[in-house]
């Protein structure tokens, strides 16, 4: 969870002439979040992922103690944030975002429309590690991917810099001979986590003066008396023309950034330069470097100085445009330089900026020698006494050791003995889990009927899932996800989304899956799944497989997957392929610190949809993923909870003989999320129980169309109001605040709706 802004902070006497700034200890995401609202923005369109995460968490703090009036958009996924934030920039108002890894991947094919129709914003980077496998921290594998797209790129190497470049960016987004969206990239966890000692200015209006007003942009789609035409098809020669005019703007781009941080630096006494030079005055050896693992160096240069080495450090304040003049500058007098990365262009003899850097001295026939050094990925530290051991490989060639001009630094020999799976945990057999469940079909009705035992018996049947994960205490998923594998009979191949469940159980080198286990991404598991299913058919057709072989293919997802992922799953759903979602909803994207999903319900806090003066939780209502379903007329859709074990279990057998001789099933089961419901960790199955009987859960199951409650709190006397839910959790009990009884009346009657139009379809089959 987020810690909340200070409040207090200490206020510095301004220099003469300077405006007062307040001074503490901040995190960087913390200071893009106070630069976004002191500038306050028109739109911010934002998906969660992390590490980036918490920059819409601390605005939407703000945003309902009504520090600023920026309109938040929850996308669906950054695919749909970046379409988002283009549309609002071509109405001609200032648009923020911030994204990492997977997530800036997943927007990269908007992100060159926007450079190629010069519409400015600015998008934090925060920076992360590229899957696969997954991993989520820092090191800049995601901002290689943006070197191309047409986007300046400014890089915060410090808390503080992260404020300062935000507004810098702004300013050259915004220039008249830029007018480009334009990154600003600082170091996951290493600074967007890392508080330091920053300062920021006390008032916003001394913000808004340096910023100025939005400019008069040249076209805007928010004026029907100039109607314009936005992105059309174009032919050459008008096409490399306007890349031409695109390339000019990024040059220039390089020169604003220079006019804007000298003028920054009158105002603040900070200056940027384009690159951040330590003690190159006369160095021999240096180090090419990035961001925050620059500022770790620094002490190695200072230990390497008192030695009599003369080592320096390069560090660019921005890389796109790159700035070729100040890197030929401050390297030329060098007798080697190590270019050191936190990413790899594989199979290119080093990464991106190696190369940059070769070229740029190549131009002016330097006599430099460039090693090149990939370095910290997946979030590995970065000491002082890896710096020296940098600095040590320069020294070697002076030397004439014989140093490879490219390597991985920091590679440990891999453990030919190691295995790759936790102890005592073997496959499960077929048979171990056969022989519990039988289904048949009622050929007079065409409904399926279920044999199964009672739970007692079924504890004989092997858990698919082992002990050993690290959920939180009382997570809700377990007891969920294994009492509907109870129900299944059989090999099964399992595909867990990215969430709770997936980070939790597959931690390398253990695995708390004792079945095939496959993870892609957090939105494409359906596609990736139904790929596998046809897979399988296609050899069964061909005979590679034996023709007796049999496997359930089960795709797990919750955590808000069914929002970033609904397109996949639609589609698969659409096609029809033999196998089942399983969804399990939490309420919210928990795995990455319970943002706001559209499964989040009405008035219900999240840390993307606070409660203060100027917000009571969530605005609008839930997604009715189950009946959004059921419209793609797949053969079943069913909901179910571990407070119904019977049941859940029941249209899990169902669901089985669905995938296996029909097509796509889809489920949906209330789990409980202790932390981020703020709730008792013993008391999930009994909260989850509540949201069923008042309402708020049905229990249910679409057959061939055919609606069915399978459990009427109502005819059984048992439904309780829909308060006595609400109450159990402290993420509601706001809900149950006398000023907020109209909240509470609105969800009521959201749910009363919702329940009646199910007690429709069930009473009439055409429904």
């Amino acid at each position: 969870m987020s810690m909340r802004l200070l409040d207090h902070p200490s206020t510095q006497p301004p220099a003469e002439g300077k405006p007062l700034e307040l001074e503490e200890m901040r995190s960087g995401n913390e200071m893009a979040a106070k630069a976004a609202a002191q500038i306050n923005y028109h739109v911010m369109g934002y998906f969660p992922i992390t590490p980036s995460t918490e920059v819409a968490e601390y605005l939407d703090e703000m945003r309902v103690r009504g520090e600023h009036d920026i309109v938040m958009i929850p996308a669906d996924g950054e695919h749909g944030a970046a379409g988002i934030c283009y549309g609002a920039s071509t109405g001609g108002g200032r648009v923020f975002n911030a994204t990492s890894a997977q997530g800036f991947l997943y927007m990269l094919e908007n992100l060159p429309v926007q450079s190629g129709t010069r519409f400015p914003m600015v998008l934090n980077l925060v920076t992360r590690s590229v899957s696969g496998p997954l991993n989520i921290h820092g090191d800049h594998s995601d901002l290689y991917y943006g070197l191309n797209i047409g986007w300046p790129i400014l890089l915060a190497r410090d808390p503080q810099a992260v404020y300062d470049m935000n507004l810098i960016a702004l300013r050259v987004a915004e220039h008249r001979d830029v007018r480009l969206p334009v990154i600003v990239a600082y170091d996951g966890f290493f600074t967007s986590h890392a508080k330091r000692r920053v300062k920021f200015f006390r008032d916003r209006q001394t913000v808004q003066n340096f910023v100025g007003p939005v400019p008069e942009p040249p076209v805007t789609t928010l004026d029907p008396r100039h109607p314009v035409t936005v992105g059309p098809y174009m032919n050459e020669p008008d096409f490399i023309n306007n890349k031409y005019q695109q390339s000019l703007a990024m040059y220039r781009a390089g020169e604003v950034f220079q006019e804007v941080a000298e003028e920054y630096a009158a105002l603040t006494g900070r200056f940027y330069g384009p690159l951040d030079l330590y003690r190159m005055e006369d160095a021999e050896v240096a180090l090419f470097i990035l961001n925050s693992a620059a500022e770790t160096a620094r002490a190695a240069v200072d230990e390497l100085r008192a030695s009599g080495v003369r080592a320096g450090i390069v560090s660019p304040n921005l890389i796109r445009p790159f700035p070729l003049r100040a890197v030929q500058e401050a390297l030329a007098h060098v007798r080697v330089v190590l270019v050191a990365e936190r990413a790899d262009s594989y199979g290119g003899h080093g990464p991106n900026l190696t190369h940059e850097v070769k070229a740029a001295l190549q131009e002016i026939h330097a006599p430099v020698h460039v090693l090149s050094r990939v370095f910290g990925l997946g979030g590995r530290e970065f000491y002082p006494q890896d710096a020296m051991n940098l600095f040590g490989e320069c020294l070697g060639w002076l030397q004439g050791a014989d140093v490879p001009s490219f390597d991985y630094y920091g590679v440990e020999p891999g453990d030919e003995d190691a295995v790759p799976f936790a102890p005592g945990l073997p496959p499960l057999t077929r048979e171990q889990t056969t022989g519990f469940i039988s289904v048949d079909r009622d050929e007079s009705t065409g409904r399926l009927r279920v044999k199964a035992p009672n739970l007692r018996a079924l504890t004989a049947k092997p858990r698919r899932l082992a002990p050993g994960h690290g959920a939180c205490p009382g997570c809700g998923i377990f007891p969920g996800v294994e009492t509907f594998l109870k129900g299944i009979e059989g090999d099964v191949v399992v595909l867990y989304q990215t969430g709770c469940a997936m980070v939790t159980t597959t931690g390398y080198p253990y695995t708390s899956h004792r079945v095939t286990y496959l993870h892609n991404l957090f939105q494409n598991g359906a596609a990736t799944l139904s790929g596998l299913v046809e897979m399988f058919w296609e050899k069964k057709r061909r005979g590679e497989i034996p023709v007796g072989d049999d496997i359930t293919f089960i795709m797990v997802t919750g955590d808000g997957g069914m929002d970033i992922g609904m397109g996949p799953a639609l589609g698969a759903a659409l096609r029809n392929h033999r196998m089942i979602i399983l969804e399990y909803d939490n309420e919210g994207y928990m795995n990455t610190g319970a943002q706001l999903s559209y499964s989040t319900p009405l008035g219900h806090r999240t840390s993307t949809s606070g409660v203060g003066e100027k917000g009571q939780g969530k605005s609008f209502p839930h997604k009715d993923t189950p009946q959004i379903m059921a419209a793609a007329n797949i053969p079943y859709v069913f909901t179910g909870s571990e407070a119904f074990p019977q049941d859940l279990i029941q249209k899990a057998a169902k669901a089985q003989w669905y995938a296996k001789h029909e097509g796509l099933v889809y489920g949906k089961i209330l789990i409980a999320c202790p932390l981020n419901w703020q709730s008792p960790d013993d008391q999930g199955n009994v909260i989850v129980g509540a949201a069923v009987r008042c309402c708020f859960f049905p229990l249910y199951e679409v057959e061939h169309g055919k609606t069915t409650i399978t459990y009427d709190p109502e005819a059984k006397g048992e439904r309780i109001p829909v308060s006595d839910w609400l109450k159990r959790m402290g993420k509601t009990r706001h809900m149950l605040r006398p000023e907020n009884r109209a909240l509470l009346e609105q969800f009521e009657a959201e749910v009363e709706r919702r329940w009646r139009r199910l007690r429709a379809k069930h009473e009439h089959p055409d429904l």
